[in-house]
């Protein structure tokens, strides 16, 4: 199990860095590496919505890039009253990069939920569906 205080801070803190002029929904996220490593992310808005990126895609986003293929975890926050999980195309993401890690969630009250990535994507779509076909078989 991970440590989800220490994550959970980190999060908090990334989450100060959030630029979200119009939702006003500042989220951090930090994710945990194989060998320890905590790589941060925040929200980023831009006018068109759609070119939005995530805090969870961030943190992801930073770690590959950093050279990083192996994760533990992962940990959400922002400031509401109910838990804010990682959206569709997160969870995309996630699963992709990172496989059935922990995601952290924490409120705006500081209370904690811990689930395992295959209960928020129950019937994933991943690499293993895009498995190269030998030739004359389906």
């Amino acid at each position: 199990m991970v440590k989800a205080k220490s994550l959970l801070r980190a999060a908090r803190r990334a989450q100060t860095n959030a630029h979200a002029p119009y939702s006003r929904f500042r989220v951090g996220a930090v994710v945990q590496t194989a060998r320890g490593r905590l790589y941060t992310g925040c929200n980023i808005e831009n006018s068109s919505y759609g070119l939005t990126i995530c805090a969870e895609r961030t943190a992801l986003f930073n770690a590959v890039s950093a050279g990083e293929r192996r994760f533990k975890a992962i940990a959400v926050v922002a400031d509401e009253k109910g838990y804010t999980s990682p959206c569709g195309a997160c969870r995309q993401v996630i699963w992709d990069l990172a496989g059935n890690v922990d995601v952290i969630m924490s409120n705006g009250s500081g209370d904690v939920r811990i689930v395992k990535m295959i209960d928020l994507l129950p019937h994933p779509f991943g690499p293993k569906n895009l498995k190269t076909r030998r030739r004359g078989k389906t």
